[in-house]
């Protein structure tokens, strides 16, 4: 179901972690560090902006499944998962953006 999309991407790259990156994509990008994976994400984070700027929504769809996807390896890679962002987004629900980042502001 897709409700659950997130929970098995996360337990997919768990078990990434482990894998040989001679077979896995994502294993490679582990192996290569935190530096590769953000440079990945610059990377999809610019093409979704072409998607966007292309008013193709489509493609726009597309390149931002790459974005989060590549947004939770980032996640994986520092013992974090897609839920603790939607934790996150749960406790600013209602708030005011302005008050939130106010809020984070004092932190």
């Amino acid at each position: 179901m897709k409700q659950d999309i997130l929970q098995r991407l996360n337990e997919t790259l768990e078990a990434r972690k482990q894998a040989s990156p001679e077979n896995s994509y994502v294993a490679k990008l582990f192996s290569k560090g935190e530096d590769a994976i953000l440079k990945k994400i610059a990377e999809e984070a610019t093409e979704v902006i072409l998607a966007s700027k292309e008013a193709d929504k489509t493609h726009l769809v597309y390149e931002t499944a790459d974005l989060w996807f590549h947004c939770m390896v980032l996640l994986a890679q520092h013992g974090l998962s897609a839920e603790d962002v939607l934790e996150e987004l749960a406790r600013r629900e209602g708030l005011s953006g302005i008050a939130e980042k106010a809020g984070r502001a004092k932190e």
